[in-house]
C-alpha cells in the first residue's frame, strides 16, 4: 500500500519540516493539539452526542475500506508533528472498539516527544488498561456523566452501570495511566444534582473532575440554551461547599479553567465553550475517522487527506496541503454561536471526536 510504503523519515526533508512547523492560521494560532476519531462507532447511545433516535438500528456507519488504517493514520500523525503537533488525543465513537487498538498506540508511541492520551466512556477500560499503558499510552480521560445509575443510565441510553466505569478508572489507576481526568457534561434536567455528589466523590479518589458545558456539536442532539448549565453555577455550587480558587492554566489553549480546593486536595476543571469562548487560543485540529482534517469542533465540512494518501502524494505534498487550510484557518463558532450558527448542519462529534 502507498500509505506504508511512504512512511515519514523525519530526516528526509528538514527544511521543509522546519518551515511546516511555523504555520500558523489568520489569527496567529499555531497547530498544537491534534484528535484523531479512530472508529465512528461506540457501544453507548449518549443523548447528546449519540441520539438512539438517529443511530439506532439502520444507521449506517462507515464501511471498513472508508477507514484510515493504522499506518495512514501513523503517517499523518507524523506529518502534523513536524507541523508542530505536540499532543495527540485518540477519540471516537469509542476508541477501545476499534479492535486492536494497542498496535495503534505502539506506533503513535514511537513518534518523539509526543504527549499521547485517550478519552473513553470506560465501558471496557478494566481489561484495556494494562496493555494500552504497555503499548506506550500515557494518560486517560474517561468520560462519567453521573454516579447515580439511574441518570447515567439515562444518559447513556443502553442501561451500561456506573459501577462498571469506576472499576475501569481503577484500572487505570493501577496502570498508572496518571493523572485521569473524568469529564462530566452537564445537562440542565437531566444530571446537574450529580454536580455535588461526582466533586465529593474524585476530590476523594485524587482524580481531575472537569465539568463540561452541553455543547450544540452536531446536528440530531436537540440543544437548547435553556439546558445548559452555565460554569459560573457549578463553580458557585462547589465553592459553597468545598471553597475553590482559581489557578492559572498549565498551558496557552488549555480548554479548562481550572480550580482548586483552598484546602489543598485536589482541582476541578470547567469546559465552558458556551458561556466563556475560548476560541482565540484554540490549538486543535482533528482527524475523522475516514481521514478528513477538520479545524473546528464545530465544523460543517473537512479536508480530505485521505484521498491524497491513497493517491500516492508524498509526505511533503501533504505537509503543504495541511499548512494551506491551517494558514486560511479563522474558526472561533463559539464566539459568534448565534440562532443561524446553532441551526446549521454540522459534523457529529461521534464522527471527529469530542
Amino acid at each position: 500500500m502507498v500509505a506504508m510504503a511512504l512512511s515519514m523519515d523525519p530526516a528526509r526533508s528538514p527544511q521543509s519540516a522546519e518551515k511546516a512547523a511555523k504555520v500558523r492560521d489568520t489569527l496567529g494560532r499555531p497547530l498544537r493539539d491534534l484528535r484523531i476519531s479512530v472508529t465512528d462507532r461506540c457501544n453507548f447511545r449518549c443523548v447528546y452526542c449519540m441520539p438512539k433516535e438517529v443511530f439506532g438500528q439502520g444507521y449506517r456507519f462507515l464501511e471498513r475500506e472508508q477507514i484510515l488504517t493504522f499506518e495512514e493514520i501513523t503517517r499523518l500523525a507524523r506529518i502534523l508533528h513536524h507541523h508542530g503537533v505536540e499532543k495527540i488525543r485518540l477519540t471516537g465513537g469509542e476508541p477501545l472498539v476499534r479492535r486492536d487498538l494497542e498496535r495503534l498506540v505502539t506506533m503513535l508511541a514511537e513518534i518523539p516527544g509526543l504527549d499521547l492520551t485517550l478519552t473513553t466512556n470506560g465501558s471496557l477500560l478494566e481489561k484495556k488498561a494494562q496493555p494500552l499503558k504497555n503499548a506506550g499510552l500515557q494518560r486517560i480521560t474517561v468520560s462519567l456523566d453521573s454516579l447515580d445509575n439511574k441518570v447515567f443510565q439515562a444518559m447513556n441510553d443502553v442501561g451500561f452501570p456506573v459501577e462498571r466505569v469506576l472499576a475501569g478508572i481503577d484500572a487505570a489507576a493501577a496502570a498508572g495511566l496518571t493523572p485521569i481526568k473524568v469529564n462530566m457534561v452537564v445537562k440542565r434536567g437531566i444530571n446537574e444534582q450529580s454536580v455535588l455528589p461526582m466533586a465529593r466523590f474524585f476530590r476523594r479518589a485524587g482524580h481531575i473532575l472537569r465539568f463540561i458545558e452541553y455543547m450544540d456539536v452536531g446536528h440530531t442532539n436537540g440543544w437548547r440554551m435553556d439546558e445548559v448549565v452555565p460554569a459560573a453555577e457549578i463553580v458557585r455550587m462547589i465553592d459553597a461547599e468545598m471553597p475553590l480558587e482559581l489557578v492559572p492554566p498549565n498551558y496557552l489553549g488549555e480548554v479548562a479553567n481550572r480550580w482548586r480546593y483552598r484546602d489543598g486536595s485536589g482541582e476541578v476543571g470547567l469546559i465552558a465553550s458556551v458561556t466563556q469562548p475560548f476560541c482565540r487560543d484554540c490549538t486543535r485540529a482533528r482527524l475523522s475517522t475516514d481521514g478528513k482534517l477538520y479545524t473546528c469542533l464545530f465544523a460543517t465540512k473537512g479536508h480530505d487527506l485521505r484521498a491524497l494518501l491513497r493517491a500516492g502524494a508524498t509526505d511533503d505534498e501533504i505537509a503543504e496541503a495541511i499548512a494551506a487550510v491551517w494558514r486560511i484557518r479563522d474558526d472561533r463558532y463559539s464566539e459568534i454561536r448565534s440562532s443561524e450558527t446553532v441551526g446549521a448542519a454540522k459534523i457529529e462529534m461521534s464522527y471527529i471526536g469530542g
